[in-house]
């Protein structure tokens, strides 16, 4: 006799549940599961002998509840997502989902904060002590950061950056207590241990969307505040002049990829050592053709040119994460053979 789907654990599930999708499907599903998880799973539905039809009708339907709660989460929160559901299957199977879900699933402190509008929050924190900003900032997406940081007063701004790279792990007592301050419309989970946040790669990733203005503003106040601290920092972060070290093949796919007017108003004010390596990596009619726009291009903004520049660095930036260029960090760990 075929169990029912509550006598079923999570992997019996799971296995069923590949079974039903089909070799395909279960094969893509594969590609985003670890060496266990996939050594796990292909013993379960090994052992499978027979789906019952009922079985497998559940299953596929409990699959499909849960990840439209996943989905409604990801929309408005957990509390979006409850309510939704209630209206769907009601209170008590609702509050099941939920709890299935989120045993399995850590949602992120702050999730409802980063579908708002960054100007909405500034506002609403601008007058918060700096510890509890930097709290708030360090859970952000580190675009929202980098537009709030920007905007805060200089004499913050160094101060609540210094407090995300030296922040490391916060009770989840002080998240749940500034989370109900920020929006108390909006219940979150957060787990029982202590969470992780902040710390020298957060800040890092803040301030590399931050205008450069802001970025040497802060890293100057920190350098005086602590030369150790900017020091490190500066080391992980990619500003346009390091753009010299990166290998040539590198350089010349970054070149193929950027706008030719980014690259122009970069280089119009750019050193030296800069213009030769770019220049060096064109071909000797794209170099002589730059060479001779930049000539009669005239004045241009400092804004226009940091501009540029940043849009270049965030696709250095992309271009790495992609793998498709290796960018040497600061300390020598980056070797390239």
């Amino acid at each position: 006799m075929a169990r029912t789907k509550n006598q079923l654990t999570g992997r019996q599930k799971a296995a069923i549940l590949l079974i039903s999708l089909g070799p395909d499907v279960s094969a893509q599903v594969y590609k985003h599961l670890t060496e266990e998880e996939i050594e796990q799973l292909t013993l379960e539905i090994s052992s499978v002998q027979k789906v019952d039809s009922r079985q497998k009708e559940d299953i596929m339907e409990e699959f499909r509840q849960i990840a439209l709660a996943q989905d409604y989460i990801s929309q408005g929160g957990i509390g979006y997502a409850k309510t939704v559901l209630e209206k769907a299957v009601g209170e008590d199977e609702a509050t099941k989902i939920i709890g299935r879900l989120t045993s399995s699933l850590q949602v992120r402190p702050f999730d409802f904060a980063r579908k708002a509008n960054p100007a909405q929050i500034l506002n609403f924190i601008q007058n918060e002590h700096p510890q509890t900003i930097a709290l708030i900032l360090s859970y952000l997406d580190p675009e929202q950061s980098a537009q709030i940081l920007s905007e805060l007063p200089p004499e913050m701004q160094a101060d609540i950056a210094k407090r995300i790279a030296l922040m490391d792990s916060t009770s989840p007592e002080v998240i749940n207590e500034v989370e109900q301050i920020l929006e108390k419309k909006l219940s979150t989970t957060v787990t029982e241990d202590y969470t992780q946040t902040g710390g020298i790669e957060a800040i890092v990733e803040v301030l590399n969307g931050v205008d450069r203005t802001t970025e040497r503003t802060i890293l100057d106040e920190l350098e005086t505040q602590d030369p150790e601290l900017a020091e490190e920092i500066k080391k992980r972060m990619f500003v346009f002049e390091d753009i010299v070290t990166l290998d040539n093949r590198s350089i010349q796919r970054v070149i193929r990829e950027v706008d030719n007017e980014d690259l122009m108003l970069s280089l119009k004010v750019a050193s030296e050592e800069v213009k030769e390596v770019l220049f060096k990596n064109m071909s000797k009619r794209m170099a002589d053709t730059f060479k001779e726009e930049m000539e009669f291009m005239g004045p241009v903004r400092l804004r226009d040119v940091e501009e540029a520049q940043t849009r270049i660095v965030s696709t250095i930036r992309r271009l790495e994460e992609m793998g498709e260029i290796v960018v040497a960090r600061g300390g020598g760990d980056d070797i390239i053979v």
